[in-house]
């Protein structure tokens, strides 16, 4: 029984929602006596006080602090266990998902401004979280995918074409005419297949003829691609709805609407259990979104601010990319292994 405090019970915490943040980030706090003796809601997160967004004694939303301790919250006084993603990486300027390779070697994008070359496009954070150059003389890296050869391939949105890194960096063109190409995926065939954010999903095949697999309504920033466990290929991308989908493609290119109701959809991956995260607002709260596989519900997993790409580790963390920054949380959930 909680113990009296000034005549107010200690705080009572019966639920936090959602299971994680990076700060920035929103918790929805309900349960009972949240204020305890106090005018208002004493939220840490470690020794890190938390700013109030809203509060009374039975619902609190609290944001996330810079510096928030990982795993512990506290409402005056009260524990809970919560996810908060830690920074592991700096102005860089991603515009997609990350990417990773077998050994857990995070890439990630300086994309920079339509047209503006930067001194580094892609950068390589190490499993001591030591970032590096890794790719130089490439105007406006967008998207990030590895293939079965290990090579790393990238997009550029200014120059329609797709390139190949060499585990060294060693750059080479893989393909060209992909017109504003953004978002990368292979099948398991090693088809690689590129969204030109105009509206078309090209197929390359390895021995790099071209197709068209599919049109789409044209988005105003950028496409996402991911392939589940059967060969469907889910497409995201914000348009000028404010009530976005996410596509689904059969192998045979027939197009349908596996979600609706996303703001500004954009990185996707699946998990294991053939979950669909999404970088996306839902009902008003944005963050990483999980739908189910069969698309018939959705909850936000995760949440913050400029979220625009993710990935999961070897380690089972989620890699997150915001669009200057790349946080790990340890949100132990395993991958979909990529072909």
């Amino acid at each position: 029984m909680a113990l009296p405090t000034n005549g107010k019970n200690l705080p009572r915490i019966d639920q936090v929602t959602p299971l994680a943040a990076i700060p920035g980030g929103e918790f929805l706090i309900r349960g009972k006596d949240l204020k305890g003796s106090l005018l208002k809601p004493d939220i840490r997160f470690g020794e890190v006080s938390a700013p109030i967004i809203v509060g009374s004694d039975s619902m609190v939303i609290a944001r996330v602090p810079e510096g928030a301790s990982v795993g512990e919250l506290s409402v005056g006084g009260s524990p809970w266990t919560c996810e908060i993603g830690i920074q592991i990486a700096d102005s860089l300027h991603p515009v997609a998902s990350p990417a990773i390779d077998t050994l857990g070697n995070i890439y990630a994008t300086f994309s920079g401004a339509r047209g503006q070359k930067t001194p580094v496009a892609v950068y390589k954070i190490d499993l001591n979280y030591s970032v590096r150059p890794f790719v130089t003389d490439l105007m406006n890296a967008t998207s990030l995918a590895f293939g079965a050869d290990g090579s790393l391939y990238v997009s550029s949105r200014y120059e329609g074409i797709i390139y190949q890194a060499s585990i060294s960096g060693d750059l080479s063109i893989y393909c060209e005419g992909m017109g504003t190409a953004t978002g990368l995926a292979f099948d398991r065939r090693g088809n690689l297949f590129v969204g030109d954010r105009s509206g078309t999903i090209f197929k390359i095949s390895p021995d790099r003829q071209i197709y068209v697999f599919a049109t789409l309504e044209p988005s105003v920033a950028a496409y996402h691609l991911a392939f589940d466990e059967v060969g469907n290929l889910y497409v995201s991308g914000p348009t000028t709805s404010s009530f976005d989908t996410i596509q689904r493609i059969s192998p045979e290119g027939i197009v349908s609407v596996f979600y609706r109701g996303l703001g500004r959809p954009q990185g996707i991956a699946f998990d294991a259990e053939g979950n669909l995260y999404c970088c996306a607002s839902l009902r008003g709260r944005r963050g990483v979104v999980r739908i189910t596989p069969s698309g018939d519900s959705a909850e936000l997993f995760l949440s913050g601010p400029n979220i625009v790409g993710l990935a999961f580790s070897p380690s089972r963390a989620m890699i997150v990319a915001t669009n200057n920054a790349i946080f790990r949380v340890d949100a132990a959930i395993k991958g979909r292994p990529l072909p």
